[in-house]
């Protein structure tokens, strides 16, 4: 018992940063990687958009299984267990990534089926983060004190736009950095997927010693020893399930949820392959390194103030007066890439001017959505 409160009282540095960075790479590497690797891979952008676009659908559909995940074993179980399905996913990704010859690259046809192995481990990744954010928010709920909670609530989330920043920059400046070296894309690619395997491994083996057992993690059906059936087990989630459907003004909340990142949802999978494609046929031809430190560092930059400012606009005037600006600034930045495409700049101040006001854009609306969803 005394051994169980130590860990108990585990102090929360030890392990939220980690925690939150953790459920932040696997995202960017799934939503926003996966894009840049299949564009300078050669994948003709319309797969590329439809297949990558299927990737993002398990962080939409995740409430239909998070029953599950209160319902069966620990949160802290889950938690590790996404991890570690994640870690295999990541080192699997980097022994199977397929090596289209230059000339095929450069046609600009390489054909999606050689990426089938690459899109299911995606696949896998992609729900297994999206049950690992469930069970993360909710063991941080278990394992602080209110107080804590609310202490540490700017902690996780600059954990998260840390992730972001090594997700969408760094990784992808790595990637450029060999692809300039070595000429080989394919290379590049691997090397990036290596580097993120060997992160997130070691992540999950500390995770295994730093997160702590708090004694209010508990699974909804008693691991007492008994058999526990099928029948009990779909009761439980029969119950959540119609709960959860039962609330006032669903649909509608539903389809705000839906519509609301509408504008943003149509630029995002086609941003990057355009900043990268040459301009010959209508994209800005940045270097893979220009748009780890365009898009991936002063893009993350400016959608991390637009959110703070967000925040602190929707504080004091209230959400209810607040949300019609943030809908526009939601809509209004993505014409800075209806400028980027009729004018196709060639100074890459002028293009991370635009993409900082879009995505300033983004971070300052999409901190109404967040407060509508709490």
């Amino acid at each position: 018992m005394d051994k169980n409160k130590t860990i108990t009282k585990r102090n929360p540095w030890l392990w939220i940063p980690t925690l939150y960075f953790a459920e932040g790479i696997p995202y960017f590497i799934v939503n926003n990687i996966s894009v840049l690797m299949l564009a300078k891979m050669g994948v003709p952008n319309g797969d590329m958009a439809l297949f990558t676009s299927l990737l993002y659908l398990p962080w939409t559909i995740k409430p239909f299984w998070s029953p599950f995940v209160d319902i069966i074993k620990t949160k802290r179980w889950w938690v590790l267990g996404m991890q570690l399905i994640m870690s295999a996913a990541f080192i699997l990704l980097t022994l199977s990534m397929p090596k289209p010859d230059a000339a095929m690259i450069a046609s600009g046809q390489t054909p999606i089926s050689m990426f089938y192995v690459t899109l299911i481990l995606f696949v896998i990744t992609a729900f297994a983060s999206a049950t690992h954010d469930i069970a993360a928010d909710g063991f941080y709920m278990l394992a602080l004190t209110q107080k804590n909670q609310a202490a540490f609530v700017g902690i996780r989330s600059t954990f998260y736009r840390l992730a972001s920043i090594f997700g969408q920059g760094v990784l992808v400046y790595i990637a450029g950095v060999v692809e300039t070296t070595t000429h080989n894309i394919p290379w590049s690619w691997q090397v990036t997927m290596i580097v993120s395997a060997v992160l997130f491994s070691g992540v999950t083996l500390y995770h295994t010693f730093a997160v702590p057992r708090p004694a209010e993690d508990r699974p909804h059906i008693p691991e007492d020893g008994k058999k526990v059936g099928a029948a009990q087990i779909l009761s439980e989630f029969g119950q959540s399930f119609a709960t959860y459907f039962k609330k006032p003004g669903l649909w509608l909340a539903i389809a705000f949820m839906l519509l609301f990142r509408l504008p943003e949802a149509f630029l995002i999978k086609m941003c990057t392959p355009f900043l990268v494609a040459a301009k010959e046929v209508g994209g800005l031809a940045l270097s893979t390194e220009e748009v780890g430190i365009v898009y991936g560092t002063i893009g993350v930059l400016f959608l991390t103030i637009g959110g703070i400012l967000g925040g602190i606009f929707a504080s004091r005037i209230g959400l209810k007066r607040s949300i019609w600006w943030m809908a526009a600034c939601m809509t209004l930045p993505c014409l800075t890439f209806v400028y980027l495409a009729m004018y196709q700049p060639d100074s890459v101040v002028a293009i991370s001017i635009a993409v900082a006001v879009e995505q300033f854009g983004y971070g300052f609306g999409f901190t109404a959505y967040m407060l509508y969803m709490i």
